[in-house]
């Protein structure tokens, strides 16, 4: 069991809460295993003496079998380890509750599209079993430098079970100074929305997926790495709004000289009717700093636009992403999302 990072400790975020599965095979927590996991997680945000100092101080932690989990690996200061341990706890007492969180919400017309775009974050909703609804657009790049560069990115969607979708998608790039478009990198996902309206989270999924180097690195279509991704969605339904949070990391092979070993991204994004089928989306969303040979300046951004259902199957959407800090490209963006319809029942 895996309950502490190796040499590497910038490893994924996640890793070493793997030795917490073996409380996940009941389908309800008893009270004692969620306090034990709470508990742990408080101790990963102290330092080595402050951990045997709590240990002596507080008896119950004889009882506690959770491995801590270290969160220095990521350099995070005090107050901001204490706040991912907070949210981790959050995020555990919600999966120890009982399991009529997971009951399904009232039945959907299933032939109506559930963009993804144009936003970076992503929805814990998922495409109904056995209907299929594609993704497309394109974003025309401006960077400070003047150089300009577009990407069109495509996104297939099949629902595969209940509260279960199969994502694949590929971009077509055109890379800043190239004379020529090409296909970039591949990348497959599975997304599975755990909880339904839960206390919160509401609705909560996750989106674990793999790239593979489809592109050409020395094209600039491709980074020339395969990558590892694991995104965590948190959709909300206040009023007539939609409020999805996403937290992602990513995982990459290789030495970093093409692309960061690792790299991260956080997401907040609203969406509403306007009038009529007239809607609209905005959304704050920013790619933490990265380092290595190939490492970035932090990325925050801003992203709006409005939104049209042509029909309950058609969406289009287009607006501009404006930078706020950090090397973002000022863009335009058009596309569209199209429930194709059922492939089998």
């Amino acid at each position: 069991m895996v309950n502490k990072l190796n040499a590497d400790r910038r490893g994924f975020l996640f890793a070493s809460s793997v030795s917490i599965h073996v409380h996940l095979k009941e389908s309800i927590f008893p009270d004692s295993t969620a306090f034990e996991i709470a508990t742990g997680l408080l101790c990963s945000t102290m330092k080595h003496k402050q951990r045997k100092a709590f240990r002596t101080r507080f008896k119950p932690w004889r009882l506690i079998r959770v491995p801590y989990m270290d969160f220095t690996f990521m350099n995070l200061p005090p107050s901001a380890a204490m706040r991912v341990a907070v949210a981790l706890t959050a995020l555990v007492f919600l999966l120890v509750r009982p399991a009529d969180l997971a009951a399904q919400k009232p039945a959907q017309n299933p032939h109506a599209t559930q963009p993804e775009r144009p936003t970076v974050a992503t929805h814990a909703g998922t495409v109904a079993a056995g209907w299929v609804e594609i993704e497309a657009g394109s974003e025309f790049d401006r960077y400070r430098d003047r150089s300009r560069g577009a990407l069109a990115p495509v996104l297939l969607k099949l629902g595969l079970a209940p509260r279960l979708q199969l994502s694949l998608q590929t971009p077509i790039v055109w890379p800043v100074g190239g004379n020529s478009a090409g296909f970039g990198d591949l990348s497959v996902g599975l997304k599975w929305r755990l909880v339904n309206e839960a206390p919160i989270v509401g609705d909560f999924a996750i989106l674990p997926s793999i790239k593979v180097s489809t592109g050409s690195a020395d094209a600039g279509t491709g980074t020339g790495t395969t990558d590892i991704n694991l995104l965590f969605i948190s959709s909300h339904k206040l009023g007539p709004v939609d409020v999805d949070l996403n937290f992602g990391y990513t995982r990459r092979s290789g030495d970093g000289t093409l692309a960061p070993r690792s790299a991260s991204l956080w997401t907040i994004s609203f969406g509403g009717p306007a009038r009529g089928r007239l809607g609209w989306t905005a959304e704050l969303y920013g790619y933490p700093g990265t380092s290595g040979p190939a490492g970035a300046a932090p990325v925050v951004a801003l992203l709006g636009g409005p939104t049209i259902d042509i029909r309950d199957w058609l969406t289009l959407d287009a607006g501009v992403i404006v930078p706020i800090t950090g090397p973002q490209p000022r863009a335009l963006y058009v596309g569209l999302a199209y429930n194709v319809g059922r492939l089998w029942r």
